[in-house]
């Protein structure tokens, strides 16, 4: 009986006692892309929603979306993309790197697909939440 009234009072004590707030995992940029780019426009763009698909080996296929955060058409636009892992270091080589156009029109977003040959197998790269995407706009100039 003893036991029985001692532990009811460890557990009233445990449930009044004050507990430490965990501080919420740093997830890092919430961004997928990051320009370097001096043009203006590089800034209203974002690249999200990478999926990675090989079609065979030595030969991916890379999809994903391009948004104009901006209400300016911003018309045929080349760029320069390097995805690399939420982890890699500034002067780490990217994973895939490739060139791609897109036209834009005010707050639109478009889907693109571009065929990259690789020597990496599609399980060698990470999962999509661990990639992230450079780019510079070259064109139009």
């Amino acid at each position: 009986m003893w036991t029985i009234i001692l532990a009811g009072a460890l557990g009233m004590v445990g449930c009044s006692s004050p507990q430490k707030q965990a501080k919420p995992a740093s997830t890092g940029p919430s961004q997928t892309s990051q320009t370097s780019s001096s043009d203006p426009a590089a800034k209203q763009l974002e690249l999200v929603g990478f999926r990675i698909i090989e079609k065979s080996p030595g030969h991916l296929e890379v999809r994903f979306g391009v948004v104009n955060h901006s209400e300016a058409d911003l018309g045929d636009l080349k760029m320069d993309v390097r995805v690399g892992t939420s982890t890699a270091k500034p002067d780490d080589p990217p994973l895939i790197a490739f060139s791609t156009k897109v036209s834009l029109g005010p707050s639109e977003m478009k889907q693109v697909s571009v065929d990259v040959p690789t020597k990496l197998r599609v399980y060698e790269l990470p999962d999509w939440q661990f990639l992230r995407a450079n780019f510079d706009l070259t064109g139009p100039k």
